[in-house]
């Protein structure tokens, strides 16, 4: 840990030296340039260019096409129909992040990172003392590869395969991933890759990623999609008269639920009672029942969700309480010790008065005992004697 703060210190102070030293030439030097990448159409890519000098030097990006007669033309935040994104910063010393999304073929080209501090560099009539300083990437965006992918259900299991049509770069491997967690993973060339899931797809519905390791990397979807498999939070729920009761159902499968709605005894339940509240968003649904009437209120709530696919429902049973039902455990407690305590004070008052011992006659009788057995102890030492 000592060796990593040492050399951590020791790369600071040579960005300084090298920050002062290209101060005082009047020069600017790159700390980071971009790097070539290859893409597939409708990717993204992100190049990334730093550098340093004294004054800070401005960054600049500019891009060359591969056709021949295309000339170099400066990049700006929001050009090709707001593609491209660019963020630079300007603290001690210059960084500057361009990103281009939803890549098409005329994306291709070389990517050119500019830097200069001369006052002048973006005169239109002075030549600038100074040049701008250029890196150069190269991005190869090349055609997406058709991927087949699908899934079929069999003897409680689910099988998910993806498979690679047409020429494609060279594959190194294999993942399988939900919900960023990698399912399993390869490293065999073949152009198809497969996985099996334990279990009924109600249970294991969502977006399941197949990804080919290669330069650029590949990808793929299967989609297991069921109707909405509604669950309640807490099957049966419990609140005291005049408080606020609170339902709530989800939706752990997908795709995710396009209508919620809550009914009881065959009647909606709506906002419009002025008595409920309904909050509903994507797979969560709340009910939320003002002033709780134990009549009125207790009673069976059945939560129904909507997709694409179907329906689903679940039942939440709802019991409302007096707010003197909290009080009767202890009120119980409280008589149990008022009948003991009664039951106590009537056995001694009834109590025989002989049942009570005689504090004279019980401390004279050991007394009147003891002096006798003294008595005869002398008689016999004498008649020894």
């Amino acid at each position: 840990m000592a060796a990593g703060a040492a050399g951590t210190r020791a790369a600071l102070a040579l960005l300084v030296v090298c920050s002062m030293a290209a101060g005082a030439a009047g020069t600017t030097g790159f700390i980071k340039s971009p790097l070539s990448q290859k893409r597939l159409m409708q990717d993204s890519v992100e190049l990334y260019c730093e550098a340093i000098g004294n004054p800070i030097p401005e960054i600049q990006w500019w891009f060359e096409g591969n056709d021949p007669n295309e000339t170099y033309a400066q990049l700006w935040d929001g050009a090709r129909q707001d593609r491209v994104k660019i963020n630079a910063t300007y603290n001690l010393h210059s960084t500057s992040t361009i990103s281009i999304a939803n890549l098409t073929g005329d994306d291709s080209g070389m990517y050119e990172c500019r830097a200069s501090n001369d006052p002048d560099r973006n005169h239109l009539s002075k030549s600038p003392k100074v040049k701008w300083i250029r890196s150069q990437a190269n991005v190869f965006v090349i055609e997406r590869p058709e991927i087949a992918a699908g899934y079929f259900e069999d003897a409680g299991k689910v099988f998910l395969s993806c498979n690679i049509s047409g020429s494609h770069p060279t594959i190194t491997g294999h993942k399988w991933i939900h919900k960023e967690k990698i399912l399993d993973e390869d490293s065999s060339p073949d152009a198809s890759t497969s996985y099996t899931i334990e279990g009924k797809r109600e249970d294991h519905s969502g977006i399941y990623e197949c990804v080919f390791e290669a330069n650029p990397q590949m990808k793929g979807e299967v989609n297991i999609s069921v109707p909405p498999q509604v669950t309640a939070y807490k099957k049966s729920e419990h609140g005291n008269e005049g408080d606020t009761g609170v339902l709530t159902c989800k939706n752990p499968s997908f795709p995710a639920v396009t209508t919620w709605s809550w009914h009881k005894s065959g009647q909606r339940l709506d906002n419009a009672s002025g008595r409920y509240i309904i909050k509903s968003s994507g797979n969560k649904t709340e009910l939320r029942i003002l002033k709780l009437d134990i009549e009125q209120d207790t009673g069976d709530y059945f939560c129904n969700a909507t997709n694409s696919l179907g329906s689903g429902d679940a039942t939440v049973s709802l019991r409302v309480r007096s707010r003197l039902a909290a009080l009767w455990p202890f009120l119980g407690i409280v008589a149990e010790v008022l009948v003991l305590v009664t039951i106590i004070f009537i056995y001694e008052k009834r109590r025989k008065p002989d049942e009570v011992p005689d504090d004279d006659d019980g401390g004279s009788a050991p007394l009147k005992s003891n002096a006798t057995n003294h008595k005869d102890k002398n008689v016999r030492q004498r008649n020894a004697n």
